[in-house]
């Protein structure tokens, strides 16, 4: 029988009303759950509580194989640094074998222990046999053999949804999200606050658990300097996993299911070479994931991390891949769009084409198979690939699974190789460099001290870092339309990054993109650009769609497959013997996985222990518990700090100076001269007039000596909207270090802030009631002043913000001065609301430094 659904442990309720559909708050959100979903079936057994109890049952040692904690911590330091001829030759050195009385004395006898460990799905390999259009000399086609490494799917979805590890990070069901108690305003992070998570559940019967599948593939080269040896890893994740989580690659939330053949295919002509590779790829994919096809219909029985038995139904829900390999997956050519069916040469126009269509496009296919020629074919700019591996995937749209791609489409594509190559075409590469240089320094950005024309090789956070001050350096040096559309091109970029969406943010997101469609004809009047038939440019047309559907676009980034690929491609490589090299790279996978398991299985162990024998953990599972109850349990288990964050991080912002003072005892001569701080004593004095009125008497002078910190940290509660960490800023007063001798020299940093007339308890909303001043020295009052614990810093003001640039939207300020002299002031550290950074205003061109 099908019960209730367990209360999510993901969601924390802080207010219940009554049971029938009304939203409820949770840190300021209310959510409307969908009830039919996510049903438990009964109570089952983790693998890791399958474990436990084997070893319960055996009288097992939690390290054996190994014998002890110091044995198996050396056996997980080989696996993860040596390979296994340098782990051969350390157990053979003298000292390992005289000084040590390990379990295992040779690589083979200690890859038979870590063989013994619990490890994931296992891999298979078959042959695929490609016959191409080349004959041989006898007249007979030439046929190429490749091989297909992959793992079971279902198991890899086995693995993740009934891994402990993610207990607290794991959802069963979806739900919408509100802002409000009315249900006026969505709210959209998670895949399961989407559209695709609630209308799929729609399809299948009422208590199922969907399991989202995320893919990812990307073909990447093995070899460095010589060689062609490459891999094509295809990974896979789950939407039920916190996308937080999923993000992180040390969580392992994220599996390799597959190698798939990366063949030249030299068994056919360059003619016909694209299109082999088009129809291999789907063959191969298909052979992968055969086994969801069944699973997705009828859903199979799985325990999940919470120990509750489910009805899973695997479905794809979402792919993650570049353009090319966009257009691989949805057979059409790469002059199109694999996502609609906007013509070849509309793609820079602002049209809202109708999507393709799995249905049709299938059975446009089939007729082409069949010897028949629709005009469609042509018309869609499809491939000859008759059997898509996606074709009898149940539930699944592979069209609407393409997520955006952050890093290719919007860092690299449309900022980098677009509108950066625009704006250089516009004030010329020399200017260019010259106004990066100009750029002051600011804590935690980069500064372009040699311009970028001499970067040869990019980073997605060097084009992050460009975005930071880019529109600062145009301001003056183009024409304002074109400012406009850079404005409108970041404003995107920034929009189209956020973790947490709005239906005032995705409004906001759409509008950037039609401003930039307003104005971009701009560049076709300076001759920079004849056309936007730009594909990444296109890509953006479907971003707002994406992200109702399946979530905020931070959880699919192509940059986690990138950084996969250096554990399960390129590390795994090195560790062959470069022959047959796809065998052993499973074989150093597995080793890997099973060592990680065991680590993952003993940090789970350490907070559920062995029990006694004759002892049973006790049962939490009731097939009578109402998901709406108001439970005082579970009230504290959702305050317990295995829940969400939000729940643990202070609200509060908090200042932080070292513990000692880098200048104790500075005298006035020193800091007036060392840090610029010309109006230092009658600063002091009117703080101390205003602040300490009891000290009247005590009047600041020129033998006082004051402690002096190089900085401040400012530790402010995370922005939900752009990360989950709490943000800490560095704000200097470093004076200038003089280099002597074999030490060298460092320039002084007086960082700019944003100062607030009283304490901040939470993070800045508005600039209203700030204003920005240069922080010359964090410092400290002496004895003779009184005990006086907070600290202190001399400020030079600037104006306060004038009314922003019409087409940048920046603000302007400039030095404030009072009586010829700069207006300065001695405030509370605290009142630092946060470091900003200020751009000299430019002007149409900088002088040229000459050598």
């Amino acid at each position: 029988m099908l019960t209730s659904p367990i209360k999510s442990r993901r969601i924390t309720i802080e207010e219940v009303e009554d049971e029938d559909g009304t939203p409820f708050s949770y840190t300021g959100r209310y959510f409307e759950p969908q009830a039919d979903a996510g049903w438990a079936l009964h109570e089952g057994e983790t693998k890791f509580e399958r474990y436990r109890r084997h070893q319960e049952e055996e009288v097992e040692d939690r390290w054996s194989p190994f014998e002890d904690a110091e044995e198996w911590d050396l056996a997980e330091w080989l696996v993860k640094n040596l390979g296994q001829t340098r782990t051969d030759e350390f157990l053979k050195l003298p000292i390992t074998q005289n000084r040590t009385k390990l379990s295992f004395h040779n690589n083979r006898s200690f890859l038979q222990r870590v063989d013994a460990l619990p490890r994931g799905p296992g891999w298979s390999c078959r042959k695929v046999t490609v016959c191409g259009n080349k004959e041989d000399e006898f007249g007979a086609p030439l046929e190429e053999e490749v091989e297909l490494w992959s793992r079971d799917p279902v198991e890899c979805v086995q693995e993740l949804i009934g891994n402990p590890f993610f207990k607290a990070d794991m959802a069963y069901s979806p739900a919408k999200a509100y802002a409000d108690r009315a249900g006026q305003h969505r709210v959209i992070d998670e895949m399961w606050t989407a559209d695709w998570w609630g209308e799929t559940q729609k399809a299948l019967p009422k208590g199922a658990t969907i399991a989202p599948i995320i893919l990812s593939s990307d073909k990447t080269c093995l070899s460095q300097f010589r060689g062609d040896k490459s891999a094509w890893p295809v990974y896979m994740s789950i939407g039920n996993i916190a996308k937080a989580k999923g993000r992180q690659a040390s969580a392992r939330a994220t599996i390799l299911i597959g190698y798939l053949p990366a063949s030249k295919l030299d068994c056919f002509t360059p003619d016909a070479h694209s299109l082999a590779g088009y129809r291999l790829f789907h063959h191969c994919m298909a052979l992968l994931l055969q086994p969801l096809i069944a699973t997705g219909q009828h859903g199979v029985e799985m325990v999940c991390a919470d120990s509750l038995v489910r009805c899973v139904h695997p479905i794809l829900a979402a792919y993650v891949a570049d353009f090319p390999e966009q257009c691989l997956i949805s057979c059409c050519k790469e002059n199109r769009c694999p996502k609609c069916l906007v013509g070849a040469n509309e793609r820079g126009d602002s049209l809202d084409s109708p999507m393709r269509d799995p249905e049709s496009t299938k059975e446009i296919l089939e007729m082409r198979k069949n010897g028949q020629h629709p005009p469609e074919f042509e018309e869609n700019g499809l491939r000859a690939v008759y059997k898509p591996f996606w074709a009898d995937l149940p539930h699944a749209n592979i069209f609407l699974a393409f997520t955006p791609d952050l890093l290719h489409q919007l860092h690299k594509g449309v900022f980098k190789d677009h509108l950066v190559k625009w704006c250089i075409d516009i004030v010329g590469e020399e200017e260019m460099d010259a106004r990066f240089k100009a750029v002051p320094n600011y804590p935690g950005l980069r500064h372009f001290k040699k311009g970028i024309s001499t970067v040869k090789q990019w980073t997605g956070r060097e084009h992050k870092e460009m975005q930071r001050v880019f529109i600062g350096l145009l301001t003056g040096a183009v024409p304002s339309r074109v400012l406009v559309v850079a404005c409108s091109i970041l404003d995107f970029s920034y929009y189209a990054q956020l973790q947490i969406h709005t239906t005032e943010t995705l409004e906001a997101l759409q509008t950037t993109l039609d401003v930039f469609h307003a104005n971009k004809d701009i560049l076709k009047e300076l001759a920079i650009r004849e056309h936007f038939n730009i594909p990444k440019l296109h890509q953006l047309t479907h971003y707002v769609q994406s992200i109702m559907l399946l979530g905020t676009a931070d959880g699919f980034n192509t940059e986690l497959p990138e950084h996969l690929h250096i554990d399960f491609a390129k590390e795994a490589y090195r560790a062959t013997n470069k022959r047959d090299y796809e065998e052993q790279m499973t074989l150093w996978l597995q080793h890997q996985e099973a060592v990680f398991l065991r680590a993952a299985y003993l940090d789970w162990l350490a907070q559920h222990p062995l029990l006694p024998a004759g002892h049973a953990e006790p049962h939490s599972f009731d097939p009578g518990f109402d998901s709406d109850s108001d439970s005082e349990s579970e009230e504290t288990e959702a305050a317990s700090p295995n829940t969400t964050s939000s729940l643990v991080t202070s609200k509060e912002v908090t200042h932080i100076l070292a513990k000692a003072p880098a200048h104790p005892h500075q005298s006035v001569e020193k800091i007036v001269t060392a840090h610029g701080a010309t109006n230092f004593l009658p600063a002091l004095q009117t703080f101390l007039q205003k602040n300490l009125p009891q000290t009247t008497g005590v009047v600041p002078g020129i033998h006082d000596r004051f402690d002096v910190y190089r900085q401040a940290v400012i530790v402010a509660p995370p922005d939900r909207r752009v990360g989950n960490a709490p943000k800490r800023w560095h704000v200097r007063a470093r004076p200038e270090v003089v280099a002597s001798g074999q030490r060298s020299g460092c320039p002084g940093r007086f960082d700019m802030a944003l100062i607030s007339d009283t304490p901040r308890s939470s993070g800045l909303r508005t600039l209203d009631d700030v204003r920005v001043a240069q922080v010359r020295v964090i410092f400290t009052l002496p004895r003779q002043f009184g005990t006086y614990s907070r600290a202190l810093t001399y400020i030079e003001w600037f104006t306060p913000f004038r009314l922003p640039d019409p087409s940048s939207r920046l603000l302007q300020v400039s030095r404030s001065t009072r009586h010829l002299r700069r207006n300065a002031a001695v405030i509370h550290v605290d009142e630092i609301v946060r470091p900003c950074h200020l751009i000299p205003k430019m002007g149409q061109s900088l002088p040229v430094a000459k050598l």
